[in-house]
């Protein structure tokens, strides 16, 4: 797991340094360096997925677009270096130095000057391995059919392959789902109601406090996969499967994230955006639940939200686990966030501190206020 990372002229980042706990939230308004930060991270593993982190850092790949030099590197940086530099939970240190000169500024591929050279301390690391998921806030809509791609699926145990769009879900599932295959690795993770460690059966759980009563199905075609829901009906047959495009949006929507958390190993690294899209309030409080108790279970998750929800929902989650040992330890959490130094157009992070109780104290203006001053107003202060 990644245990503090510091960037540098990279975007907005103008000089950025985030501890990282086991749930990580980064949240504040648009434009102010969230997506930034994930994508260091991203242009990390395509690089080294290509066999290019030997020699620089790919900027355009299948998992993230930035452009040319001139659009990663900071607009108002002092030099012409970006560096990102992590820190390991084993306390390994890699530091990756990219020289942008004038000559670089419309390539595509970013030159070391300073790298790691050590291809086995990255192997073992979950940024690089299969032990990581990557979902995006573009993932797919419902859709007739889905890819299949064995190599991504069963050896790369990816659920996606092309910008964190969740395109392979229904291979996925359909692989690892079977009684044979991937059952829960965590106790804690299996739903209260279901005591089966059946990836496919415990998915149907968690889904069902998405939507009531939901049951997923998956058809195999030559050369891919479809999926269909049906609803369980009390004292009588399930309903007929429907296909995926005539049920809501959110089951679709959250159905990678909930097989992402699922299926993880201890020491995954796990980056969501927006898990909150397309879902009823009780629903992403759930989800907030959810992943919650991975983290507690060593897995690592940076979610990115604008959802006051899913911060209830980990704060609540912080007070379950003093008071029933299920949820999170509120050490284990970290929340920031993000806003837009004017004077420089630079990203500025602010840690929140999480305290005993889920309580947070001095919450900063703009941190999820905007219900309070809604309400204030309609009360005629």
């Amino acid at each position: 797991m990644i245990s503090e990372i510091h960037i540098k002229n990279f975007k907005s980042h103008l000089d950025s340094q985030l501890e990282l706990k086991n749930l990580n939230i980064l949240t504040g308004v648009n434009g102010t360096g969230k997506s930034s930060f994930t994508q260091s991270l991203l242009l990390l593993r395509q690089s080294f997925k290509h066999n290019r982190l030997t020699a620089g850092i790919q900027l355009n790949e299948v998992l993230v677009d930035i452009g040319l030099g001139i659009d990663a590197l900071c607009q108002y940086a002092k030099e012409d270096l970006i560096s990102i530099k992590i820190v390991t939970s084993n306390e390994k240190q890699l530091e990756w130095e990219m020289k942008v000169p004038d000559s670089a500024l419309d390539s595509t591929f970013l030159k070391f000057n300073k790298l790691v050279d050590d291809n086995k301390i990255l192997e073992n690391f979950s940024l690089f391995n299969k032990n990581f998921q990557y979902l995006s806030a573009e993932r797919l809509a419902p859709q007739e059919s889905y890819e299949k791609d064995d190599y991504a699926v069963e050896t790369e145990r990816q659920i996606s392959r092309e910008k964190g769009k969740g395109e392979l879900i229904a291979h996925f599932l359909n692989y690892y789902g079977n009684e044979n295959m991937k059952k829960i690795s965590f106790p804690m993770l299996l739903h209260p109601k279901n005591k089966n460690e059946n990836l496919l059966s415990q998915t149907d759980s968690w889904l069902r406090e998405i939507s009531p009563n939901v049951n997923v199905s998956i058809a195999e075609n030559d050369r891919n996969f479809e999926l269909r829901y049906n609803f369980d009906v009390k004292d009588d047959f399930p309903t007929n499967n429907f296909r995926a495009e005539n049920v809501g949006f959110g089951i679709t929507y959250s159905l990678p994230l909930i097989v992402a958390i699922l299926s993880a190993e201890k020491g995954s690294i796990i980056i969501i955006e927006n898990p909150e899209a397309h879902i009823h309030p009780s629903g992403q409080a759930k989800l907030a639940e959810l992943m919650a108790i991975a983290a507690q279970c060593g897995i690592q998750l940076i979610v990115e939200t604008h959802s006051d929800h899913i911060i209830n929902g980990i704060l609540v989650a912080t007070k379950k686990f003093e008071e029933t040992g299920r949820g999170v330890n509120n050490e284990n959490v970290k929340i920031y966030l993000f806003e837009r130094s004017e004077s420089g157009h630079s990203t500025e992070v602010k840690n929140i501190e999480v305290l005993v109780g889920g309580r947070i104290q001095s919450p900063p203006k703009g941190f999820f206020d905007q219900i309070a001053l809604d309400r204030k107003y309609l009360r005629g202060f």
